[in-house]
């Protein structure tokens, strides 16, 4: 049993949308004792002049205004933080991540926060937790070299430190349906709790 989820939904789609029911199908297998819900259906704003300059001052030095700038970063790490397993559903748009949850990654991938850069480089310090990806595509076979969702997705991830990475894929839903939804279940029932 995983003790906390931070559950992720990138779909723009709040009804009919096959990466949220995925997504949903995941949580339920792993059974959490507490679930932390954020939903980039509510935009995440993207990151801009202010909020660099904000990132790059030291912390006992930032503005009122400048906290107030990384207030949404904060409480977003802190998510990552108290969840044991990050569930993130996204569909692919366009042969990538949909634009908000790439906002959602600009906010929380932060240089002494998230990683840490050392003498060998980079290197994640959000260590210890478990993600699991639910990607649902019309026409994108996951894993293909048009798929530039889920190999970023577990770079990313990696970068800060989680390296226990799963995707499940109902993909290629517009091609055959029956097999994608198949290959998910397949999936599913792989997946330890």
């Amino acid at each position: 049993m995983t003790h906390t989820v931070l559950r992720i939904d990138a779909s723009a789609r709040r009804d009919g949308s096959e990466s949220r029911a995925l997504t949903q199908r995941i949580v339920d297998r792993l059974e959490p004792q507490s679930i932390i819900q954020r939903d980039l259906a509510v935009a995440i704003p993207t990151i801009d002049a202010d909020w660099l300059a904000a990132n790059w001052t030291k912390e006992e030095e930032r503005s009122d205004k400048q906290r107030a700038t990384l207030a949404l970063s904060d409480s977003l790490i802190e998510e990552i933080k108290a969840a044991d397993t990050l569930v993130i559903g996204t569909p692919i748009y366009n042969f990538g991540i949909p634009a908000n949850l790439k906002a959602w990654i600009d906010q929380i991938a932060r240089a002494g926060i998230t990683f840490r850069y050392t003498e060998a480089g980079p290197e994640g310090v959000m260590t210890g937790k478990r993600a699991i990806i639910a990607i649902a595509s019309g026409g994108t076979q996951v894993g293909s070299d048009v798929d530039f969702a889920s190999g970023y997705l577990r770079h990313v991830l990696g970068f800060i430190g989680i390296t226990n990475v799963q995707v499940v894929a109902a993909d290629q839903l517009m091609i055959d349906a029956d097999a994608s939804h198949a290959k998910a279940n397949a999936a599913l029932e792989d997946l330890a709790a």
